[in-house]
């Protein structure tokens, strides 16, 4: 459905944040997509987002809207010694607009100022991706004009880009569970299948030799130990006709 009105691309925006359970899913893509629905919701020249695990950056993702998603990337990377996204992770709370200029005469930032200066930069505000409790990174948003800081306006520019940063959390926490679902369920389909694998060479076993299936089920296990190989392989070997040691 095309969405015409801001609070319309708002809402399908917040869905697709949180639309994150699917095999096909890819954290490159969702954190360009997501970066590109605050340009378009937000006075943002172009924005970014980085998620973090165990103190580092372990994805970048940047607005490709006007061809500045090169700058947009740019501009994160240069936030490994300090930033908005840091101080927005570290902290937990959201990063209200931020004059560059101010900022790098006060040396609060000083490699990421240099190179939002050296952009066009004229200010930032960043938001922390959050679920609850857990903190996967920060929304950096970056903007041509300094926003008037006795206005609501920038106010509700910050709660739109908090909203879908959370959307966001609730989207990587579902899909976090989701991988771990598809995991799980994989280690127990393998687990039953090698189960399955090994009863039947059991029986095999028993079969050719004519014995019982505890005897049968010894040979196949002294077998694997001899030969330093994992049960199920010789199982499968088995059920293949190759030959295992009775002894």
């Amino acid at each position: 459905m095309h969405h015409t009105t801001r609070e319309g691309r708002f809402a399908a925006a917040l869905v697709e944040a949180a639309d994150t359970v699917t095999e096909t899913f890819d954290t490159g893509d969702y954190l360009r997509r997501l970066a590109d629905r605050c340009v378009e919701l937000l006075s943002a020249w172009a924005a970014g987002i980085v998620l973090i695990d165990r103190g580092e950056a372990v994805a970048l993702g940047g607005s490709t809207r006007g061809g500045r998603e090169e700058v947009a990337l740019d501009l994160l990377a240069a936030q490994r010694n300090g930033g908005p996204c840091l101080e927005s992770y570290g902290s937990g709370r959201p990063v209200p607009p931020v004059s560059i200029s101010e900022a790098h005469e006060t040396a609060r930032w000083p490699e990421f100022t240099e190179q939002a200066l050296r952009h066009g930069v004229v200010a930032t505000f960043a938001v922390p991706v959050r679920r609850r409790d857990s903190l996967f990174g920060a929304l950096n948003v970056f903007v041509p004009t300094l926003p008037d800081r006795a206005s609501d306006s920038w106010r509700s520019e910050l709660v739109v880009a908090q909203a879908l940063a959370d959307a966001a959390g609730l989207g990587l926490e579902n899909n976090r569970a989701y991988a771990q679902s598809r995991s799980l369920a994989g280690q127990l389909q393998e687990a039953l299948s090698s189960r399955v694998r090994i009863e039947q060479a059991k029986g095999m076993l028993a079969e050719r030799w004519q014995i019982g299936t505890d005897e049968a089920f010894i040979a196949l296990r002294g077998h694997a130990r001899r030969r330093r190989l994992p049960l199920d392989r010789v199982a499968l070997a088995v059920i293949e006709g190759g030959p295992v040691d009775r002894l």
